[in-house]
């Protein structure tokens, strides 16, 4: 590395950690204006808040360092451009394409700590996240727990057992409950394949259900469709599910196989799992973005022109990606290409922006 690269990369790392604490701060501040509602009506204590704010700032950070990468390659090239800098390179041989070589190479290992901060480190810190809201704050008792891909819920009738929570649809899958009397004593037992919160109630379907009568032998009932009085409602159960933040790539995909397995459609999870791979690929994507916008002109007029259509293309990203990733979650997409598909027609836009790089 010469001293060219190091100044370079000085003058990126600079912007890009001002724009960081800027974007965190902002988010931070829009948050806070929220949950101030939630936090005052359950009289959260200061503690509560706190907790709650610094655990969120790993998700806030793996959100807004593509758009910090994004930014920082634009105003850093932009300034050397305004500053007749990239000129005096050039005079001296160097072509823009080495010029833009030691942020490209930042941005791949920006992309490398934004993978790693998103399998390591938010995962957990959204599980207390969810913990320190539901349980502490909004005071709803954690019955159940999350082990082995399956949920086990301690209800007020008996012990629950599913296979998987969708808390969009409010819809419970692989159902396994056991119904116990005051001693304690085993008296029925429900399987189901699924069962849906309707209009205040649990909807089962396709039923097996054993009873087991004091004294006598067991009797079985298979019943197509039934309404099964559970005390509990979805709320209580978002206490226990995990959703695809919560989940390491390892324990989404043992997730996934254990679920497909059952026979049960895994393409939502599929499509996030994909995009947990892809997403954090964006900063190597608007980092070539930003820089192709901002060599476009070596003006002032032109750098403030081509920043505000950077930021435009840089942002509709995330519009494209969410459309794509949504239509792999009603399966109108396969997840691989939902997942992929932003990353897909910005790269190549990327690409051929940088080749139109007057060198």
């Amino acid at each position: 590395m010469n001293t060219l690269d190091r100044y370079i990369i000085k003058e990126f790392i600079k912007i890009f950690m001002l724009i960081l604490a800027a974007l965190t701060g902002l988010y931070l501040i829009a948050d806070f204006f929220e949950r101030i509602r939630m936090f005052l009506s359950n009289n959260a204590t200061p503690g509560q808040m706190v907790s709650y704010f610094l655990l969120n700032i790993p998700m806030i950070l793996s959100q807004m360092i593509p758009v910090a990468t994004l930014l920082s390659a634009l105003l850093s090239f932009g300034l050397l451009s305004k500053n007749s800098e990239i000129t005096a390179m050039k005079a001296n041989g160097v072509s823009l394409y080495r010029i833009s070589l030691p942020i490209i190479a930042l941005s791949v290992v920006i992309c490398i700590i934004v993978f790693l901060l998103s399998e390591f480190i938010t995962p957990y810190t959204n599980q207390k996240v969810k913990y320190i809201k539901l349980v502490e704050i909004q005071k709803r008792e954690k019955l159940g727990s999350f082990k082995q891909n399956q949920i086990w819920y301690r209800g007020k009738s008996g012990i629950y057992n599913f296979s998987m929570f969708d808390p969009l649809t409010n819809t419970l899958k692989g159902i396994r409950i056991h119904l116990f009397d005051r001693d304690m004593n085993l008296h029925q037992r429900i399987d189901a394949k699924e069962a849906k919160w309707e209009d205040g109630k649990w909807i089962f379907k396709n039923l097996l259900v054993i009873t087991f009568p004091e004294g006598e032998p067991p009797s079985l009932e298979k019943i197509s469709s039934k309404v099964i009085d559970l005390p509990e409602q979805p709320l209580d159960l978002m206490t226990v599910q995990k959703d695809t933040a919560e989940m390491s790539l390892v324990e989404l995909n043992d997730f996934i196989r254990k679920t497909r397995s059952e026979g049960y459609d895994t393409i939502q999870y599929r499509t996030d799992m994909h995009g947990k791979i892809a997403f954090p690929l964006v900063s190597v994507i608007l980092a070539i973005i930003g820089i192709s916008f901002s060599m476009r002109s070596e003006r002032s007029g032109g750098v403030a022109q081509s920043i505000g259509a950077g930021i435009i293309i840089g942002f509709s990203y995330w519009i494209v990606f969410a459309f794509a990733v949504s239509l792999g979650h009603a399966g109108t997409m396969p997840p691989v290409v939902a997942a992929w598909a932003a990353n897909f027609i910005f790269g190549l836009a990327a690409l051929a922006l940088f080749l139109r790089v007057k060198t």
